[in-house]
């Protein structure tokens, strides 16, 4: 069950990296486990969740799995974000390119299994939740975040632009590539898992500016698997047409900023002492 889309733009992913950042501490600052000494990171993208887990425990040994290479080689970059490569780096960080959907840690073997703004593209993933939470030791905890705005406009006018007549052909099945749940049936999915389950929502303000910003935005994410089934004509065409209705949609402010709001629902799930 690998994960789409498999062509990531680390550089465009990391364009709005401190707006991307904010659920990441957020999500961090719920965990409770003490202490934490090993910790995976489910779709690590270029590192920053893995450099941040590092931060916040830094007696940990912490490995990022992505099945981008690009991410991953981002990730070890001496440049990119405070990370550095195996061979110059600390050396409770290392990074794996690998799919997450079929990964299985060794029972008890960790304190923390993250996931940050990555299962949604998993298919089936509240199924790997029971052999999560068997790798972690008693007292960790599973903790991750979803986008949860797959109903705005910035979505629904994409799959709706897919799904018209000049577009269907070749995009059809697209807007079905990700998965992501209700918060109720995340908490239903872990409740018989673990001790104790907290799931909650965020909606974020996100001020972003320049030209066609959340285009920009969805780019880096969303926009992928569709521009992966089209040739550079059908792309120029297609993505024009997407900026005209995400322009009506999100104008800009008097302020000059255009305003993005994000929706994201958070699991921390905590198993037993």
């Amino acid at each position: 069950m690998k994960y789409a889309p498999s062509k990531w733009d680390p550089n465009q992913y990391l364009r709005y990296s401190d707006e991307r950042e904010r659920p990441l501490w957020d999500l961090l600052g719920r965990v409770r486990t003490v202490p934490v000494m090993s910790a995976v990171d489910f779709g690590c993208g270029p590192g920053t969740s893995t450099v941040a887990i590092a931060s916040r425990w830094p007696e940990a040994q912490v490995v990022g799995i992505d099945s981008s290479e690009a991410m991953i080689e981002r990730a070890l970059a001496p440049e990119a974000l405070g990370t550095t490569n195996e061979d110059a780096g600390p050396p409770h960080v290392t990074y794996r390119t690998g799919d997450i959907a079929t990964w299985r840690p060794a029972p008890e073997s960790l304190d923390l299994v993250l996931s940050n703004a990555a299962l949604h593209w998993v298919p089936g993933h509240t199924d790997l939740f029971a052999s999560w939470v068997a790798a972690l030791r008693p007292g960790g905890t599973l903790a991750f975040q979803v986008p949860g705005n797959f109903d705005a406009p910035s979505h629904t006018m994409l799959a709706e632009l897919a799904a018209s007549a000049q577009w269907r052909g070749k995009l059809s099945g697209v807007a079905g590539t990700v998965e992501a749940h209700h918060p109720l049936d995340y908490y239903r999915s872990l409740r018989d898992l673990v001790s104790d389950v907290d799931v909650w929502e965020t909606t974020y303000c996100h001020r972003l500016r320049g030209d066609d910003p959340v285009f920009e935005w969805v780019r880096g994410t969303a926009l992928l698997p569709y521009l992966e089934r089209l040739n550079p004509a059908d792309t120029s065409d297609f993505t024009s047409r997407y900026k005209a209705l995400l322009r009506s949609a999100y104008p800009k402010e008097s302020s000059g900023e255009t305003l993005l709001g994000f929706r994201r629902v958070f699991v921390v799930a905590t198993k037993a002492a």
